[in-house]
């Protein structure tokens, strides 16, 4: 398999430069399927009068939010991460060499580690500073994967997949393994699929397992973290079947689509909770606790994004 890169790497470096993301690099590749899947779900769904879920505003907003997270995603990895991950590497404990064999089991670790980084990005509140972003629209589409945040690149999230780096994976073969399960998740953010067969279900995440994910009813938060797989959610008691409608979006919902807005607005407010009166410990604690999280004697936090609202709950 690194002979293949190898032969590949000419054509690599015109266009990616001499060292290159390997995630970027897939996802580029692969941009070409991704639209022309939008389009098979657009003409789809306008075939069965469903087109609506494609809202013009929202789409742009999505693809617009999507443009600026590979823009920055590009700039960071030359400034940081490239060094970052590379000094992880060198905590290694084996050498691995990136065979076909071995590059199968990479994506089965890599999507360990994408379960935990995910719930993490639900769970710890400087990790749901940018994903929230994800979460913010209110449809689902195959658009929807594109709606990301510029902050992924900043928050350290890398530290999730240190386990395969210290294990002997090289960087670029975790890059290109997180690529392809980046690449899978595209194609679980529609509503033009129903339920695939039951043995799928259970093995795989799935279009109706990834609605049931972005649902802000209160029985769907914080469910189906897994990326390609479903299996650690079951294991780990975090699944969820689809049996509601699903109520798309956050629960205090921003009423935007500036991307700045979008992109900062939870962030303001962690900060802003942080800095307000109070033991220090207490105020640290918004970094890292649960975005619910509210500090003891102080009610007027802004962002109770786990706590359903009475409103939200009946739209559900």
């Amino acid at each position: 398999m690194e002979a293949l890169i190898q032969q590949a790497l000419p054509t690599i470096h015109l266009f990616f430069g001499p060292d290159p993301d390997w995630k970027q690099v897939f996802l580029s590749i692969l941009t070409p399927l991704f639209l022309l899947g939008t389009a098979v779900e657009y003409l789809y769904l306008k075939k069965v009068g469903r087109s609506f879920f494609f809202r013009k505003q929202e789409v742009m907003t999505n693809m617009l939010l999507g443009g600026t997270y590979q823009a920055m995603e590009v700039v960071w990895y030359a400034l940081f991460v490239s060094v970052f991950m590379e000094w992880l590497y060198s905590f290694r404990v084996a050498t691995i060499e990136v065979t076909p064999l071995n590059f199968l089991g990479l994506l089965f670790g890599i999507e360990f580690c994408y379960y935990w980084f995910h719930r993490a990005s639900h769970r710890i509140r400087w990790f749901w500073c940018a994903h929230v972003v994800h979460h913010s629209g209110e449809n689902m589409t195959t658009t929807t994967a594109m709606r990301q945040s510029l902050f992924y690149a900043v928050n350290l999230h890398q530290i999730f997949w240190a386990p395969m780096l210290i294990i002997g994976f090289p960087v670029w073969a975790v890059l290109l393994a997180y690529g392809v399960n980046l690449g899978y998740q595209y194609f679980v953010h529609t509503q033009a699929v129903d339920k695939l067969p039951r043995w799928f279900e259970f093995v795989f995440n799935t279009p109706s397992h990834h609605r049931v994910h972005h649902g802000r009813n209160a029985e769907y938060i914080d469910k189906n973290y897994g990326g390609v797989l479903i299996i650690w959610d079951r294991l780990f008691g975090t699944f969820e079947p689809e049996v509601a409608a699903v109520d798309y979006g956050i629960v205090r919902q921003p009423t935007t689509n500036n991307i700045w807005t979008l992109n900062t607005h939870e962030w303001r407010d962690m900060f802003s909770d942080a800095l307000k009166p109070g033991p220090l410990w207490q105020r640290i604690k918004h970094i890292w606790a649960p975005p619910e999280w509210v500090r003891p004697g102080l009610a007027d936090q802004s962002n109770l994004r786990d706590k359903p609202t009475p409103a939200a709950t009946a739209k559900a």
